[in-house]
């Protein structure tokens, strides 16, 4: 299957972003906590981080769904309907903030966090790294985000691998045999991003070759695990 095709295929096929459909264990059940216990945060800002591909978005997703937050433009900050438009809103999110900072935009987002902490609001951000190591060179703004709440999601374990394994595949349109899922799990390198690969891989050549998805086609993809 060529890359345009596979990024087509991924484009119809968008994953499932609801509440429901989040996996909630060990390496992000903290994270989560927090996005269930909104308003009761302790500060304006919370922060959650991780590798990609860990569900970031998708608690993001969630918490937009559960409280009408809105996205943060950092376009028009200040002018008369953001304003308007934040004493409207319980909260607003950011996704990726850290790939977002610039010269451009740390201005704006320095003059969003006062805002939103004056007229008593919330603001979740997404990022890779911890606000307090995001490139920041305005003071203050490096202050702000240092001192908010920061939740990490950490590398999953095997009962979250198993789970986002099976979601991925579902993401999809695919069900695949417990005893697929089971080959995979001491076979990958316990990253999301390993399995987001993995499943993106098994689909093409299930689909490429006209074969169903078994744990004979995934041993052709895969090498042994480690003794």
């Amino acid at each position: 299957m060529s890359a345009g095709n596979q990024l087509l295929l991924d484009l119809l096929q968008p994953p499932a972003l609801g509440a429901e459909d989040f996996l909630v264990a060990g390496p992000n059940r903290e994270a989560a906590s927090w996005i269930r216990s909104w308003p009761d945060w302790p500060a304006p800002i919370l922060v959650i981080h991780g590798p990609p591909g860990c569900g970031k978005t998708h608690l993001l997703r969630v918490f937009q769904a559960c409280t009408g937050a809105r996205n943060l433009s950092l376009t028009n900050v200040g002018d008369p309907e953001w304003t308007r438009a934040l004493d409207s809103v319980p909260a607003l999110v950011l996704d990726d903030a850290d790939s977002r900072l610039s010269p451009a935009t740390e201005e704006p987002l320095l003059h969003a966090c006062n805002a939103i902490h004056e007229a008593g609001r919330h603001l979740l951000l997404t990022g890779q790294a911890p606000p307090a190591q995001w490139p920041v060179a305005l003071p203050d703004l490096h202050s702000r985000l240092a001192a908010s709440m920061a939740v990490p999601i950490g590398p999953p374990d095997d009962g979250l691998l198993r789970g986002l394994l099976v979601k991925l595949f579902a993401d999809r349109g695919l069900r695949v045999d417990e005893s697929v899922i089971s080959y995979l799990i001491p076979r990958l390198e316990r990253t999301f991003e390993a399995a987001r690969t993995v499943v993106s891989e098994i689909d093409a050549a299930a689909a490429r070759d006209h074969r169903r998805i078994t744990v004979r086609l995934v041993r052709t993809l895969l090498p042994a695990p480690p003794p």
